[in-house]
């Protein structure tokens, strides 16, 4: 059976994912911060109908390198490989960057961008035991906008995104793939758990969302396949090509939404 790595499993897109991964019979090891959504999790996975894979719940801060570590070892310990890495974990602000505090900017900074660098640099030396593998890193439509006041989100996007294709040039003598995931809006915690000035994206969106199920869905598409780059949607491909044909026409619709 597969053994799947995801970061940010207690809600959202990266606990459809386990669920999804899970129901297909593959291993997975769920991480997050929260270890009650972990423990609720686990039961939700037991109570599957079988054949299902098992899940590894392990309580983790992306943000400690040596954590991350250590639940790489304890993954492989107990499944006795790594075929997979899925890092998802990632956390959302809003607010200009001048006023902003600095904690959250931080916070945003060190969990989107170190937190995946940990994860990667936890599970490539397993998966080169292994013969080979595949990292997904999620990553967003906004890696290519102009994004006012919602700036140092999409910096930490831009960040993974290029890091994606340049990894996936070191790797591919290791036969490792590695993709870079571009997903749109999302039904999920995420927009509530936003740092920052909550008075910010006050104003409804009609940008068609998904639900986190089938964003999951879309992923584990997408880890079947050899792709360096899937964007989820074909209305996300529309907006990623626009923020590149006529970006200050998408800024400045952004602007207006979160002033």
């Amino acid at each position: 059976m597969r053994v799947v790595f995801i970061t940010g499993a207690s809600s959202g897109i990266g606990r459809a994912a386990v669920l999804a991964f899970a129901r297909g019979g593959s291993h997975v090891i769920g991480t997050a911060r929260r270890v009650d959504r972990l423990e609720s999790l686990q039961a939700e996975i037991n109570a599957l109908p079988a054949p299902h894979g098992d899940f590894l719940p392990i309580a983790l801060d992306v943000r400690d390198a040596a954590a991350v570590n250590a639940a790489m070892r304890q993954a492989v310990d107990r499944f006795g490989r790594l075929d997979m890495l899925i890092a998802n974990a990632g956390l959302g602000q809003r607010g200009a960057v001048a006023e902003a505090e600095w904690e959250h900017l931080d916070t945003v900074i060190r969990t989107n961008i170190d937190g995946v660098l940990h994860s990667i640099r936890a599970a490539v030396p397993e998966m080169r035991k292994s013969g080979g593998g595949h990292i997904l890193i999620v990553s967003s439509v906004v890696y290519n906008m102009i994004s006012p006041y919602a700036a140092t989100y999409a910096a930490s996007k831009a960040f993974v995104s290029s890091l994606s294709r340049s990894l996936a040039m070191e790797l591919e003598a290791d036969n490792i793939r590695v993709t870079d995931l571009l997903v749109g809006r999302t039904e999920s915690e995420f927009n509530d758990s936003r740092l920052g000035q909550r008075g910010y994206g006050s104003k409804a969106s009609r940008l068609p969302r998904m639900t986190a199920e089938e964003a999951a869905a879309a992923i584990v598409k997408a880890a079947q396949g050899h792709k360096r780059r899937v964007t989820l949607r074909w209305w996300d491909r529309l907006l990623v090509a626009a923020n590149v044909i006529v970006p200050g026409f998408v800024g400045r619709r952004a602007l207006r939404q979160y002033r």
